[in-house]
């Protein structure tokens, strides 16, 4: 069988198991639909947990980011891992103690406020709607691969899956869905990156194998090997980072907070039954998160240095056919620039940054059409265009594996974009149904009109979260970045003066959140979509030397000091919501979720 065959059987099982599972699971009430009922074991939330976290950014475009940043990738790795035992350690035992269903509804009832509720909605919209919108994208990506589809197309048919079983089962169909989606991903991210671990070091272990010697006998360290290929091309070596040391700061930073404010993530800690649950399911999700993450520089290493060797300096004519199978559907360019019909790489990128500037070639300019933002690495030379997000997608194809195993890291793609896609649309219907319908707009709707109310939510959803992934502002780790500075922007101070700061009251808190908002989003309009060019400065100019992904850190310090200082000159909270405020963090006496 060809891989095509072999992707169809093993997406079409993975998908069948996914449906059958949300028929088995459907929702009968709201409180499945929001909270799968509350009775989640911890190993299980902790599975869906990790499913829900490791989205397309984790499985296919972190490896991707790595690969062609090196050393500078790493701020990926450190932002999203501090980010969640920030989340499991600071935030999810007290918010599980609070007891309600959403990040929206605890700021509502902390700070006892119907306007901050309404902006905690649309913060939680904006984020969730930019984080889906990576998400689609790599369904896209996958599905042109490997079905042979439009990236439009691909977009559309996992649109269509996503909304079935989040409509149908609600958080209670997405979690035992999650928990098989998780088996899948991590399951196809291994067996390659093993394979190839093998072949290249004879080390069955990937991460040990990125640190060892190459197999062909020559003594060589893998690493020294991609550092020559990397500065013989013109790059500096793969082990060092340009990254200025304020930047690196800032990402990490930005996605580690982010992460912490993230509401599809938050939500998973109402799913059980205890406060001690919570605790375990974070622990379970952090272990099996690991797994993944301290593989994906093994894959980035084994695929760049498979790239380099397999495709750089040879013949396009003698070029392999995996080179052919991504320049098909335009995820892959070459332009014979200097008409030596060698294909060549190297450094001097054409795209970098502005998506306006002229194709230097009508051919690349074919193929790539609106694309070409950020996601090139292209030479002023010669030059070949590689999309950063199909490194983990064609890893498998570069390394010559069986047919099967390309098949295999091509569903284990669609588990890890659907799992957070779905995640994500839950957030979206729930924010609209019952924090801004239930609690705003119709307090009196019954329990049915509400739970009709939250799926024509995610149908709507779903239809806008297609609409971005037809047009994403980049690639999706890039994406995902940014939603992650929204979140940071927006709901971590909020939350975290929320537990541990009795004084803090609506006022402060509605402040920070709609100033650090807007101005998260100003330099995200400016320095990511190039808005505001003719009355703000330049392009290039970035404040303080922090690109758009990190800025999320200064717009979180500046909703910090003007929540602070909005809050000492207004009137503290009320008497009852300090004392709520000194209760959930006693750690005893929590019930379950509630969101009435």
């Amino acid at each position: 069988m060809d891989v095509q065959m072999w992707t169809y059987i093993l997406v079409g099982v993975t998908f069948a198991l996914y449906i059958g599972i949300a028929i088995w699971s459907r929702a009968g009430s709201t409180k499945e639909f929001y909270v799968a009922g509350g009775g989640v074991s911890p190993l299980a939330n902790g599975m869906a947990t990790a499913a829900d976290w490791m989205s397309a950014a984790s499985f296919i475009s972190m490896a991707g980011i790595i690969a062609f940043a090196g050393y500078d990738g790493s701020v990926y790795l450190m932002g999203w891992t501090g980010g969640y035992v920030l989340l499991a350690l600071l935030l999810a035992p007290y918010l599980r103690k609070f007891g309600k269903f959403t990040v929206p509804d605890f700021i509502g009832d902390r700070y006892y406020s119907k306007t901050a509720r309404l902006v905690a909605v649309f913060c939680a919209l904006l984020v969730s709607f930019t984080y889906v919108a990576g998400q689609m994208r790599g369904v896209g990506l996958v599905f042109s691969r490997f079905l042979e589809v439009e990236i439009n197309t691909g977009v559309i048919i996992g649109m269509i899956i996503v909304l079935f079983y989040a409509v149908l089962g609600g958080m209670k169909g997405i979690t035992y869905t999650q928990v098989a989606q998780y088996c899948v991903l991590i399951f196809a991210f291994t067996v390659p990156a093993i394979f190839i671990s093998i072949q290249m070091t004879g080390n069955p272990v990937p991460q040990l194998g990125m640190g060892s010697t190459l197999a062909d006998g020559s003594g060589t360290y893998l690493l020294d090997k991609l550092d020559g290929l990397s500065t013989d091309l013109g790059f500096a070596a793969y082990t060092d980072g340009s990254k200025s040391m304020i930047d690196v700061f800032a990402i990490t930073l930005a996605l580690m907070v982010g992460t912490a404010g993230l509401p599809h993530v938050i939500v998973r800690f109402f799913t059980v039954k205890r406060v001690k649950d919570a605790r375990k399911s974070a622990g379970w999700a952090l272990l099996l998160i690991a797994i993944l993450y301290t593989m994906a520089p093994a894959v980035a290493v084994f695929a760049k240095t498979n790239m380099i060797d397999s495709a750089v300096g040879k013949s396009y004519a003698d070029q392999p056919e995996w080179l052919k199978n991504y320049e098909d559907i335009g995820l892959i360019a070459w332009t014979d620039k200097n008409g030596d019909g060698i294909v060549q790489y190297g450094p001097g990128n054409a795209f970098e940054g502005n998506k306006n500037k002229p194709m230097f070639d009508e051919k690349v300019r074919t193929a790539l059409g609106n694309r070409a933002t950020t996601n090139a690495s292209m030479t002023t030379a010669n030059e070949l265009y590689v999309d950063r997000d199909i490194m983990v997608l064609a890893n498998p194809e570069i390394a010559n594996l069986p047919d099967w195993v390309i098949a295999l890291v091509a569903a284990g793609g669609l588990a890890a974009a659907l799992s957070t896609a779905a995640g994500l649309l839950l957030v979206i219907s729930s924010s609209v149904s019952h924090d801004l319908i239930k609690k705003v707009v119709n307090p009196n709707i019954s329990e049915k009109g509400e739970l009709i109310a939250a799926r024509l939510s995610a149908v709507g959803a779903v239809c806008v979260a297609g609409y971005f992934g037809i047009n994403p502002p980049g690639f999706v780790a890039a994406v995902v970045a940014l939603a992650f500075g929204l979140a940071a922007a927006s709901f971590f101070p909020a939350i975290i003066l929320g537990i541990f700061y009795k004084r803090m009251n609506k006022e402060g808190a509605i402040a920070g959140m709609a100033v650090g908002i807007l101005t998260m989003l100003i330099y995200m309009m400016k320095y990511r979509l190039g808005w505001f060019d003719e009355v703000l400065p330049s392009k290039e100019e970035w404040w303080f030397g922090i690109s758009p992904e990190g800025f999320g850190t200064i717009a979180m310090l500046i909703n910090f000091v003007v929540s602070l200082v909005v809050c000492h000159f207004t009137s503290p909270p009320p008497q009852d919501v300090q004392d709520i405020v000194e209760n959930i963090r006693i750690p005893s006496g929590a019930g379950e979720a509630t969101g009435h």
